[in-house]
């Protein structure tokens, strides 16, 4: 099995928002602001190739599905379907993915699934050959959102991935499209049901999605405003970070900018922190 870190678009987000309860004066050394408050985002995913036969992407970033008013309000910086075009880059089409993992159903995490946005045209679903995964809370989040977190949703998605006949609600540690090769954990402190993947086992990869969206994140106070209990995160994050430090598995972040994966450490005061950082990741192979 091989893992590549695939870009889709980019955004640009208000960096307070982004930092929760940390300072400007703090946050602002670790990602420049623009002009308007905003730090830039990556919307990055990771695609597994031959995973017991299968093209596996994990996440399709925010794409090319708004309108352009909504475009600009939530700073998307290309004008096309970026993470079509880097898919294409490594010679896949998306009708060659098998599974697509969702980590949650946000829309900078579930855009991407969709066709870009064309006036007059009703967005259609993309990855005709693949089976669609979601955690079965986030399943439920997505069809009944609690109204602070109701505009993240994108209204038409949950019932084109039903109408698909392809989606699967996963529950506990495997799945069945993905067996073993596949370990699911779960948070809920940003937001119910989030679906992290690890691949390869001990010395592997796990998708980190919003629990630690990139490294200045990994520091454990720090999160976002966008999350819904930022203390049960904390706990969540430490916990997970404990974990993956003592079996060597290397965090991959989806909105670092600069950074697509890193090694987690602690140092010697308890702080976790990164090394062995990745700018990207191309065909790395794992134990399948």
């Amino acid at each position: 099995m091989r893992i590549s870190s695939i870009e889709g678009n980019r955004q640009r987000l208000d960096g307070g928002a982004m930092f929760g309860n940390a300072p400007r004066a703090l946050w602002s050394r670790w990602m420049e602001p623009d002009e308007h408050n905003r730090i830039e985002l990556a919307c990055r995913a990771i695609l597994a190739e031959d995973l017991d036969g299968r093209n596996v992407l994990f996440e399709t970033g925010i794409g090319m599905f708004f309108e352009p008013r909504l475009r600009s309000r939530y700073g998307v910086i290309e004008d096309e379907h970026m993470l079509l075009r880097s898919l294409q880059a490594r010679g896949i089409s998306h009708e060659d993915i098998d599974a697509v993992v969702l980590s949650h159903l946000h829309f900078d995490h579930a855009g991407g699934m969709l066709s870009a946005y064309r006036e007059g045209e009703a967005p259609q679903l993309l990855f005709p050959n693949a089976r669609y995964l979601v955690s079965v809370e986030g399943w439920e989040r997505a069809r009944n959102p609690h109204p602070r977190d109701r505009a993240s949703f994108i209204p038409e998605l949950t019932s084109l991935l039903e109408s698909s006949g392809r989606l699967e609600l996963v529950e506990g540690e495997y799945s069945p499209a993905l067996g073993p090769a596949v370990r699911f954990v779960y948070s809920h402190g940003h937001t119910p049901g989030l679906m992290l993947a690890e691949i390869g086992g001990d010395g592997g990869v796990v998708f980190c999605a919003d629990l630690i969206p990139g490294r200045p994140w990994v520091h454990v106070p720090i999160t976002m405003g966008y999350d819904r209990y930022p203390e049960q995160l904390i706990d969540e994050k430490r916990a997970f970070l404990e974990d993956k430090v003592a079996r060597g598995v290397r965090l991959f972040f989806t909105h670092d900018a600069e950074c697509a994966m890193a090694l987690p450490t602690k140092d010697e005061r308890g702080r976790f922190t990164t090394t062995e950082e990745w700018v990207t990741v191309d065909g790395l192979a794992l134990a399948a």
